[in-house]
C-alpha cells in the first residue's frame, strides 16, 4: 500500500490538472472497486468544478462546488494517469511499480479548464482502491475520518505531543508510531527510517521515551523531528522525480536509495561508527527492519 509522501506526490501531480477544472464526462468501466460506487455516483461529478486537490492522511480529496467530497483511495496497487496536450504521466511515485494496462483501468475522468481538455484515468489491477463523496460538512466525523489522529507533516507533531500520545503505553513503539487513532498516515517504511535516525528499537515500550505529566523529552523531541524530516525528504524526492522525468515510470523516484534500513536486511549498518548489521523481524505481521546494535 503506498505511504503517506507517495500519496502526496500523486497529489501534487493531479493538482495542476485536477484543481479549477469541470467534469465534463465521467466513465465507470465497473460497477465496484474494493466497494461498490456510490449512488448517482456519475450524476453527482459531472459538470461540478474541482475547487480543490487536498490529502488526508494516505487519502487523496477533491473539494467540489456542490459542497461535497469526492474521497480516494490507492489501495495496494491504484494509481492515476493523465493525458493532455502535454502527453501523458502517472501522478506520483511509488516503491513497487505501476502498471499501465489498459484493462485494469476502471475510471475516467474527462476534465476541462477553459479550452484545455484533459483526461485522468484511475488504474487498479488489484481493485482494493476505492472513491467515495459524502457532504463536506461531514468530512471530519464520516468513517474514514472520524478516528484519525494529527498529520506527520506539520508542526502539530513535537515532542510534546508524542510524549502526550505515548505516555504510559506499553505497546511497543514501532505500533503506536503505526496507529492511526494517533498518527495518520505514518506507514512501515518511513517509520523504520526515523527510528534508526532516532537511535531507537522498534521493540521498546512507547511509553518508556515520554513523561508522564506530557512534558517533552530529548528522545520524544528527535524522533518528531526525524519523522518530519523524512516525510518532507521522501515527499521532496517524489516531486524531484515528477519534475524531472515528465513521463515517469511509477517507481519510488529517488528516495530508495536513501533508505538506511528499510528492505536491507544482513546489510552493514549505516550509522557512523556503528559495527552491527540490520535484521530484520516481523511485528503485527509486518516487516521491521532495524540494526540491534544501535537502536535501543
Amino acid at each position: 500500500m503506498p505511504e503517506l509522501p507517495e500519496v502526496e506526490t500523486v497529489r501534487r501531480g493531479l493538482e495542476p490538472v485536477m484543481a479549477g477544472a469541470v467534469f465534463s464526462n465521467v466513465v465507470l468501466r465497473r460497477a465496484n472497486l474494493r466497494y461498490p460506487f456510490p449512488d448517482n455516483f456519475v450524476k453527482r461529478l459531472e459538470g461540478r468544478k474541482i475547487m480543490s486537490v487536498g490529502r488526508r492522511a494516505k487519502y487523496l480529496t477533491l473539494d467540489l462546488d456542490s459542497e461535497e467530497l469526492l474521497i480516494m483511495h490507492l489501495g495496494m496497487s491504484g494509481s492515476f494517469r493523465t493525458e493532455h496536450m502535454e502527453g501523458e504521466n502517472i501522478p506520483g511515485s511509488f516503491y513497487h511499480p505501476r502498471t499501465t494496462e489498459q484493462k485494469h483501468d476502471h475510471v475516467v475522468f474527462e476534465i476541462s479548464i477553459d479550452d484545455r481538455k484533459s483526461v485522468v484515468t484511475y488504474n487498479d489491477p488489484r481493485r482494493f482502491g476505492f472513491m467515495d463523496l459524502i457532504n463536506l460538512q461531514e468530512k471530519d466525523t464520516c468513517s474514514h475520518f472520524a478516528n484519525m489522529g494529527i498529520e506527520p507533516t506539520g508542526n502539530s507533531l513535537n515532542g510534546e505531543t508524542l510524549s502526550r500520545l505515548f505516555a504510559g503505553k506499553s505497546t511497543p513503539l514501532k505500533a503506536a508510531l503505526l496507529d492511526q487513532r494517533l498518527i495518520a498516515g505514518l506507514g512501515n517504511i518511513y517509520v523504520c527510517e526515523a527510528l534508526w535516525r532516532t537511535g531507537l528499537s522498534p521493540k521498546r515500550k512507547a511509553g518508556t521515551i515520554a513523561r508522564k505529566d506530557g512534558k517533552a523529552t530529548k528522545r520524544t523531541e528527535l524522533l518528531a523531528s526525524n519523522i518530519r524530516q523524512v516525510i518532507s525528504e521522501a515527499i521532496e524526492a517524489g516531486g524531484s522525480s515528477l519534475r524531472d522525468h515528465k513521463n515517469t515510470d511509477g517507481s519510488l523516484g529517488y528516495f530508495q536509495h536513501r533508505f538506511n534500513v528499510y528492505d536491507r536486511e544482513n546489510c552493514a549498518c549505516n550509522t557512523a561508527g556503528c559495527d552491527g548489521t540490520v535484521i530484520r523481524i516481523v511485528q503485527s505481521g509486518r516487516s521491521t527492519f532495524y540494526c540491534p546494535t544501535c537502536q535501543r
